[in-house]
C-alpha cells in the first residue's frame, strides 16, 4: 500500500523520480502467452475468492467495486513485506511505483511500472466474467525480471468474485554479492509469501469494508464508496516509522546472457 511517511522521505523522493528515466529490465515480447512458461522463466498463478455478489453486473458499493478501490490504492500489499511510493493523484495508467522490499534488516528500492489495465466482460468456458485490473513491469535495477497481473473477477452467472494474481518472473543478475545470496536463498520464498499474503489481506480488507458499509448510517451519502479510501487512512496511520536501511536498486543489470 502507498506508504506516506516513506513517501515524505528525501531519499523515497528522489529514488521515486529516477524512476523516470529507466527503462523495463525484460523485453515484454519474451513473456509466455498463456500458462506454459518459457525456458528461464517462471509462471505462477494465485486466486483468492471474495464475498460474491447477486448475479449480474458489479452492484454500486459490493464486493467488486470495494476491491476495485483497493486495487488501485495497492492496499493489498502487505506492509510488513512490501511497501509503496508513487503519486495518486497521477493516476493509473503508466504510474511509476517505487517498492520497498525488506529482506531481514536490508530495505531495498525497487522500481517498476504499471503497464496494461483491463476492464471487459470475458467469455471463459461458456461462462460470462467482467474482469477489471492492472499489471506493473520490472524496472532497470530490480532485482527480478517480469511482470505481475492484478485483478478482481465476477462470473456473471452466479455472482462469485475472485481475486487473482498472475506471475510470469526469473531472476536478474545481480552484482552485490550479499544481495545476490539472499535471493537465492529466499528469494522465491518471499516473492510467494508476497502473493499468498496479497490474496488473504484482500479478502480481509474486502469483508472489514463490507461490514463497514452496512452499519454505516443509512443517510450518510457515499459510504461504501468512501469506505476503501478511509481504510487506507487508517492503515497508513497504523504503520510505524521503525529504524530502517534503504538501499537503492543499484545492484540488478538490464542484460541476461
Amino acid at each position: 500500500m502507498l506508504d506516506s511517511r516513506l513517501a515524505a522521505t528525501p531519499r523515497a523522493q528522489r529514488a521515486l523520480a529516477e524512476l523516470d528515466g529507466r527503462s523495463l529490465n525484460f523485453d515484454p515480447t519474451e513473456l509466455p502467452d498463456g500458462p506454459r512458461a518459457k525456458p528461464g522463466w517462471r509462471v505462477d498463478d494465485y486466486r483468492r475468492p471474495l464475498p460474491s455478489e447477486s448475479p449480474g453486473e458489479p452492484a454500486p458499493g459490493g464486493t467488486f467495486e470495494i476491491a476495485q478501490g483497493l486495487m488501485c490504492g495497492y492496499a493489498f500489499a502487505d506492509p510488513a513485506i512490501v511497501r509503496a511510493v508513487f503519486d495518486p493523484a497521477g493516476g493509473l495508467a503508466d504510474r511509476n511505483m517505487l517498492l520497498q522490499v525488506r529482506f531481514g534488516p536490508l530495505r531495498l528500492l525497487l522500481g517498476c511500472r504499471v503497464g496494461a489495465i483491463a476492464d471487459e466482460t470475458r467469455t471463459v468456458d461458456g461462462r460470462s466474467v467482467r474482469i477489471w485490473g492492472w499489471s506493473y513491469g520490472t524496472l532497470a535495477g530490480h532485482l527480478e525480471r517480469g511482470q505481475m497481473d492484478f485483478a478482481v473477477w465476477k462470473w456473471l452467472d452466479d455472482g462469485a468474485v475472485e481475486f487473482r494474481i498472475h506471475v510470469v518472473s526469473r531472476r536478474a543478475r545481480v552484482r552485490n554479492p550479499f544481495v545476490r545470496l539472499g535471493m537465492r536463498l529466499v528469494g522465491r520464498r518471499e516473492q510467494v509469501r508476497f502473493a499468498r499474503r496479497a490474496c488473504e489481506r484482500m479478502a480481509e480488507l474486502v469483508e472489514r469494508e463490507l461490514a463497514r458499509s452496512t452499519s454505516a448510517p443509512r443517510d450518510e451519502p457515499g459510504a461504501a464508496q468512501l469506505a476503501p479510501q478511509r481504510s487506507a487512512v487508517a492503515q497508513e496511520r497504523a504503520i510505524g516509522d521503525g529504524d530502517e536501511r534503504d538501499l537503492p536498486a543499484a545492484y540488478a543489470e538490464d542484460q541476461l546472457p
